[in-house]
């Protein structure tokens, strides 16, 4: 009997097209690719998704302010992104936009289908409106003086000091951040999605393996304050999707951003005529389908979403992995602080693997924050990476490029030794698909330490200068060489580039599948510097240029 080769869909929450892609961005991209090449290295049927989020306010008044139509901007950015995330080697199987044919097609199918159950409510709501600027005011753009704590300066939706969550309406002394004015308050009709008639389909589904623990916890704290219906429109002038029959009104940017990953899956699908959009996003899917997400999002895609794609007869996803913020040296991502460094300046003075490597080594199941230690980095990657790993291939392949013609032994010296290695597999993998990243680079290094205790016990340098230990070398260096290889094929999906190396350098494609046995008699290339160590110079340049451009 033929078995099935599992089908995964796999996104990313969608990037903001009004900026450049920063290292807090990237820990979630570079987790989901790390995730993804490893599926794929067991032989999953795995697409890689995402798309920039291209709607909303932010957006509308940026490109005002620069000159240019939203339209020019969110194009400008999108190439932006696409060759940051392709430098990272984030391998996406299509990246799309939300402000696309596709989507908009999505979105008012979605929309009249969860009009039709009665799921569309409406309601006059009030909100400010600044009267210089002519609109009304997103909460993002009022601040004033929190009503709990009394703290100055705080946004119009929850304080940054005391962590209270209000209407922008409750703020004292409230003014526009557009225009500095005093806001009025206005009536409008708005439309609202009836998210408390999914409360029960809700509490069962967070509980069907979706959530780890932690998240379910915070989950249910939204339960018990009582769901509320979800505001899912915007008055004009905002750039989005016009709500069908209304000539003012528009889609939310949060109801149209997660129906952008069914969108660009759609569109992946026009362009290859071998994949079906109702396989993977039909009600009765079989594929699975996994997000990645920061912990601020968890409302939308624990709450909102499900009961939308249920609401709309579409599929939900099977699991959502939560990470927590990335911190820079004990410091919030911050353009004032200088700790806001941008993937482009990144590798202007550092390679992609490096940074992969590193987030690789804090991420785990849980949404604490990782904070990115530059020193403790600079360290991590040199020790681990160059003195433990590249040692065994540059000690080892100088005595089989020297004495042996670059030609590997026909045996390895331990094969007790050997299949470890190859037992250790299973553990690694099982830390790589829990999203137990530092687990499983634990694990590897342990395994380097004992491939390099083993090439120091047996001393190959002074068998090079005893007569008649030859072969005895040969099989000693191969037997390094072997090991190095089995060690750089599990890292593959976190250092994709250096595994490419590697893969010139051995002469030989480099898979799980292949590794249960050692390349034997085989032809390896000379020995080149596979990988350079990190100097704390490029360290103090990347941190200059961040200081400089803040």
């Amino acid at each position: 009997m033929i078995q099935s080769i599992e089908k995964i869909l796999v996104t990313c929450a969608l990037p903001y097209a009004n900026g450049s892609v920063h290292l807090g961005h990237l820990l979630e991209h570079i987790q989901a690719d790390i995730w993804v090449r490893h599926q794929k290295m067991l032989g999953k049927k795995v697409y890689f998704i995402c798309a920039d989020d291209a709607h909303g306010t932010p957006i509308m008044i940026k490109s005002k302010q620069i000159g240019i139509s939203p339209e020019k901007m969110i194009s400008k950015i999108k190439k932006e992104h696409e060759a940051d995330f392709a430098d990272f080697n984030i391998n996406y199987d299509n990246y799309h936009s939300t402000h696309s044919d596709e989507n908009r097609k999505l979105v008012e199918l979605i929309y009249h289908k969860l009009h039709e159950k009665g799921l569309i409510k409406h309601h006059i709501v009030t909100q400010f409106f600044d009267s210089k600027m002519n609109m009304f005011l997103p909460d993002r753009f009022v601040k004033g003086i929190c009503p709990k704590c009394k703290s100055s300066n705080q946004y119009g939706d929850n304080c940054e000091i005391c962590g209270a969550i209000y209407n922008s309406i409750d703020l004292i002394n409230p003014k526009s951040t557009l225009s500095n004015t005093k806001p009025e308050l206005r009536n409008s009709e708005h439309l609202f999605f009836d998210l408390p008639s999914f409360s029960k389909m809700l509490k069962n589904w967070i509980r069907s393996g979706v959530l780890e623990n932690q998240i379910i916890n915070k989950v249910q704290e939204w339960f018990n304050a009582g769901l509320k219906q979800w505001d899912i429109s915007r008055d004009s002038p905002y750039f989005g999707f016009n709500i069908p029959n209304y000539s003012n009104k528009f889609f939310y940017v949060w109801l149209d951003a997660p129906i952008g990953y069914m969108s660009s899956f759609k569109n992946l699908c026009n362009k290859k005529n071998d994949i079906s959009f109702k396989e993977f996003w039909g009600e009765n899917s079989k594929t699975k389908l996994y997000h990645f997400i920061g912990k601020d999002i968890i409302y939308f895609h624990s709450l909102f979403w499900p009961a939308i794609l249920e609401g709309s007869s579409f599929r939900k996803p099977n699991k959502i992995f939560v990470h927590g913020y990335v911190m820079i040296n004990g410091l919030k991502i911050s353009k004032s602080k200088g700790t806001l460094i941008t993937a482009r300046t990144w590798l202007r003075h550092l390679d992609s693997d490096s940074l992969r490597y590193y987030y690789a080594t804090k991420i785990s199941s849980n949404i604490e924050d990782i904070n990115l230690n530059l020193h403790d980095f600079v360290n991590r990657v040199n020790s681990d990476v160059v003195n433990k790993i590249i040692n065994i291939a540059s000690r080892n392949a100088s005595f089989i490029n020297k004495y042996f013609n670059n030609k590997l032994s026909n045996d390895i010296e331990d094969l007790d030794l050997y299949q470890k290695f190859i037992d250790m597999s299973k553990e690694i993998s099982d830390a790589w698909l829990s999203c137990e990243f530092n687990i499983a680079i634990r694990k590897i290094i342990s395994m380097a330490d004992i491939a390099n205790y083993y090439i120091d016990k047996k001393t190959p340098w002074i068998l090079a200068k005893k007569e008649g230990s030859t072969d005895y070398l040969h099989s000693i260096c191969s037997m390094g060489i072997n090991l190095f290889r089995i060690l750089i094929t599990w890292l593959q999906p976190v250092m994709p580039s250096l595994h490419n190396r590697v893969e010139i350098f051995l002469n030989s494609k480099l898979c799980l599948s292949s590794i249960n046995k050692p390349l034997l008699n085989h032809e390896i290339n000379s020995y080149k510097n596979l990988y350079f160590r990190i100097k704390t110079s490029q360290i103090e340049n990347l941190l200059n240029e961040a200081k400089t451009n803040s």
